[in-house]
């Protein structure tokens, strides 16, 4: 699958007509074989280079057909989150049945790393590479790192699971609103109506539409908003959850010093930060969810091994893996499937909730 570049003794490669054609080797391969389902523009670019190159490659060399790694990059924050575990090890299942593999990537909230890593794909003979969080779940975009998504994106499948404005990246996304919806509906159904939101931050995405959405439930049901229930400047650990419960006891930081009514429910943004806001209530001699329900995101094994075990929002990882992953293929093969498809979360309850005291009293 090679032919002699003139005055040069290195044998030029199908990954070479890839390279300086900007597209992926599966793509040169389509060319190659008459696949229809590639964009004309880059189709006579690469017979360019074919005719430039006088590149004759054995049809009958195997992989030609279909020139792939059958690897998929994916890159993600940190895989100690349990979160982004989960999804991993779904998208490793569901490739495995489609005769792929994957390579994780970490870059551990480092900006340059997460660029550099990016940027690298291309070169380790992806087919594609799949983005969980990061500057892609941004409530801003940034448009520098557009360009650089969009660079790899015409090497490459690019899939998304936040945002990206400016890109035509196929996105797999969690119906953020529907999980707030899903979560409301409980808590007020057991009589919550002073009910705070702890962790994470509001410059991320997917927090920022949960809270948006938490806040126009309230109002629909004509409950006053307290904005000294909303956690500030949070993040996604076990830290940030029991330090913003502590300021919620004492009325510190960035709550407002004469709030004293504590809430009867709180939403934790993840299983982690829901660790964090246990043991807060814990050391403050309350018990839950007699005195104080506690619900979360994200439904991990952290859900299930605590105690006692937390009600926690599902994204039936299987299934999102699965469509992440074969979306990621769909693209290489040329098939047609929305740009946008949502994933649909459900509630699991568990013991971590019941009904507020106020409500019980008043029955």
């Amino acid at each position: 699958m090679s032919s002699s570049k003139a005055n040069d003794n290195r044998k030029i490669t199908i990954y070479d007509i890839a390279a300086e054609a900007g597209v992926s080797a599966s793509t040169v391969s389509r060319v190659l074989t008459n696949n229809v389902k590639v964009n004309e523009r880059k189709r006579q670019k690469i017979l360019a280079l074919v005719e430039k190159y006088n590149f004759r490659p054995n049809t009958f060399a195997k992989g030609l057909a279909d020139a792939r790694s059958r690897n998929i990059g994916i890159l993600m924050p940190d895989v100690r989150n349990p979160y982004y575990a989960s999804l991993f090890i779904a998208c490793e299942w569901a490739a495995r049945k489609e005769n792929y593999s994957v390579s994780l990537h970490n870059f551990l909230s480092d900006m340059q790393l997460e660029e550099e890593l990016l940027k690298g794909f291309h070169q380790q003979r992806m087919d594609a590479v799949i983005l969980l969080g990061g500057r892609e779940d941004e409530l801003h975009t940034d448009m520098e790192y557009v360009e650089l998504v969009n660079h790899v994106a015409s090497l490459m499948p690019v899939i998304i699971t936040g945002k990206l404005d400016g890109t035509d990246c196929d996105m797999v996304r969690i119906d953020h609103r529907k999980t707030m919806d899903l979560l409301m509906e409980h808590l007020l159904s057991l009589g919550h109506k002073k009910i705070a939101i702890l962790g994470g931050r509001m410059n991320v995405l997917s927090t920022f539409e949960k809270i948006m959405r938490y806040k126009q439930l309230l109002k629909e049901s004509q409950i006053p908003f307290h904005p000294e229930l909303i956690g500030q400047n949070g993040s996604y650990d076990i830290h940030s959850g029991y330090t913003q419960m502590n300021e919620l006891y004492t009325g510190s930081g960035n709550s407002c010093a004469s709030f004293r009514k504590m809430p009867t429910a709180v939403i934790a943004i993840n299983d982690y930060a829901a660790l964090g806001i246990i043991q807060s209530i814990h050391e403050h001699g309350q018990k839950i969810p007699q005195d104080i329900s506690v619900i979360s995101y994200d439904n991990t094994y952290i859900a299930e091994t605590t105690v006692p075990a937390l009600t926690s929002i599902d994204y039936n990882y299987e299934d999102y893996g699965s469509v992440l992953i074969k979306t990621a293929i769909g693209r290489l093969d040329g098939a047609v499937s929305p740009k946008l498809q949502i994933v649909e979360p459900s509630l699991v309850i568990r013991e971590s909730t019941a009904r507020a005291k106020s409500a019980r009293q008043e029955a």
